[in-house]
C-alpha cells in the first residue's frame, strides 16, 4: 500500500499543532495577573472522617464560627438546621450522637474534619488539656437565622 506523501506530512502538522496549542494553555497560568489590594488567609484545615455530604440551599444563609472550649468544656445538646462542617484546629472534642436509642462516640484532634447532618442531635465535649478551638461552616441556614437549635439531653448517652 502506497501512502501519499501529503498524508504524512498533514499529520506531522496536526501533532505539532496541537502540540503548540497545548504549550499555549499551560503556559498561560504564568501570564495571570497578581491579586491586588486582596489577602486570604486559611483559619482552618482538616481531612474529612465523614462519609456523606451536605446540601447547600440557594437563598439561605452560610454561617462561618469560630468555637472555643475551655478545659472540660461543652458545647450542649444541639442540632443545626442545615449540618455543619466542622474542623478541629486545635486540641480534641469528643462528639456524643444520639442514634435512635444508643449513642455513637467518636472522637476529632487537631486537623481533622468532619459533618454533622441537620437531623443529628449532638453534644460536643472537650477533653484536651488545654484551650480546643474549632471552626464550623454552617449551610443552610434561614436567612437571619440562628445556625444553632438548643436539644434537650436524648438520655441516650449516660453521663453527658
Amino acid at each position: 500500500m502506497n501512502k501519499p506523501a501529503g498524508r504524512g506530512l498533514i499529520r506531522a502538522a496536526t501533532v505539532l499543532g496541537a502540540a503548540v496549542v497545548l504549550a499555549t494553555v499551560f503556559a498561560m497560568p504564568g501570564l495571570a495577573t497578581a491579586p491586588d489590594g486582596f489577602t486570604s488567609a486559611v483559619v482552618a484545615r482538616g481531612t474529612d472522617q465523614s462519609e456523606g455530604t451536605l446540601v447547600f440551599r440557594e437563598g439561605t444563609d452560610v454561617v462561618v464560627a469560630r468555637n472555643v472550649f475551655v478545659i472540660g468544656g461543652s458545647s450542649g445538646w444541639h442540632s443545626h438546621p442545615g449540618g455543619a462542617i466542622v474542623t478541629i484546629v486545635q486540641g480534641e472534642v469528643t462528639i456524643y450522637r444520639s442514634v435512635g436509642n444508643h449513642c455513637d462516640v467518636n472522637t476529632y484532634t487537631a486537623g481533622q474534619a468532619f459533618l454533622e447532618r441537620p437531623s443529628a442531635i449532638v453534644d460536643a465535649v472537650t477533653s484536651s488539656s488545654g484551650q480546643t478551638i474549632v471552626y464550623a461552616t454552617f449551610p443552610s441556614v434561614p436567612v437571619g437565622g440562628s445556625s444553632r437549635i438548643d436539644r434537650a439531653n436524648p438520655g441516650t448517652c449516660p453521663g453527658i
